[in-house]
């Protein structure tokens, strides 16, 4: 989850625009990690150093960490060390930037330390399963919208972005939410959850989005707009809406329950209170997930 939000770091700095950060997820599941990002990434070496040892490479038939190990920025121990780390994505995904050429090593130092001193993240072993970690970088995110988070809302959108990345894909970017009185719908599916905390979520889309959504969670090869689409949007947020449910009761003693999916089109979304955007970008377009209180 933590390359998704890194992406959107990226995006807000202006350190890439969406077409290279696209471009660069997806070479994630095609790409290694190399030992120099990793000692970067773990504040074992400098990027200078790393650049250095790179060079040395490109005249030498060896490897970086013997390189590292001669010239005394790194010793044998800690090389098996770094070898052995579980690095998160977010790091790949920078390696990936510097290897096609939209930022250096240098910046790519400059870029985690900044990054996890934005977001309070200050644990350099971040991983999907650091439950705190997580928690600290949607509640950060949330944060941009100017909203006060709740335990449950914290929880909802946690659950999305897993959802999301379980069923639809990881290649996507949550863009900065925002706080509206009201929002025009193009098309999509609503749902309402009742009872102890009462809110109403919307996924809205335009319709090629719709078809590659539903295509992407239904694993088939939508071609046009019709129920079987509007099916796979439902079929999802009611799922998704039912995990929240699950994970609700079995985490406090509030009493919801949800009702049927609605389609929407062509109106306005109107909250109680207030309703809140969080626009996510896939490849193949953009999906507003919507939540009204």
């Amino acid at each position: 989850m933590f390359t998704q939000f890194l992406g959107n770091y990226l995006l807000q700095k202006g350190i890439v625009n969406q077409e290279q950060l696209f471009d660069a997820m997806s070479k994630l599941s095609q790409t290694h990690i190399k030992l120099g990002t990793i000692a970067i990434s773990s504040g074992m070496m400098t990027a200078n150093e790393v650049d250095e040892c790179l060079y040395v490479q490109t005249r030498e038939n060896k490897r970086f960490g013997e390189i590292a190990v001669n010239r005394g920025y790194l010793d044998d121990n800690q090389v098996k060390d770094l070898l052995s780390q579980q690095t998160p994505d977010y790091v790949l995904l920078g390696q990936i930037l510097v290897d096609d050429g939209i930022i250096t090593y240098e910046e790519l130092e400059r870029l985690i330390f900044d990054y996890k001193n934005d977001s309070e993240l200050y644990d350099l072993s971040l991983d999907i399963e650091n439950q705190e970690a997580v928690q600290t970088i949607i509640n950060k995110f949330f944060d941009l919208s100017d909203l006060k988070m709740t335990p449950e809302n914290a929880m909802y959108l946690e659950l999305m972005f897993n959802s999301l990345i379980r069923f639809i894909g990881e290649d996507f970017t949550p863009l900065t939410p925002m706080v509206i009185d009201e929002f025009p719908i193009t098309f999509g599916v609503s749902q309402a959850i009742v009872g102890d905390n009462e809110f109403i979520t919307h996924i809205d889309c335009d319709r090629e989005a719709a078809i590659a959504f539903a295509s992407r969670y239904a694993k088939e090869d939508f071609t046009e707009f019709n129920e079987y689409t509007v099916a796979a949007l439902e079929d999802f947020l009611n799922l998704h809406n039912g995990l929240y449910i699950v994970n609700v009761s079995n985490n406090t003693s509030a009493d919801v329950y949800l009702e049927p999916p609605v389609v929407t089109e062509d109106g306005v979304l109107w909250g109680s209170d207030k309703c809140i955007v969080f626009p996510v970008a896939y490849p193949f377009g953009t999906i507003h997930l919507i939540i009204c209180f």
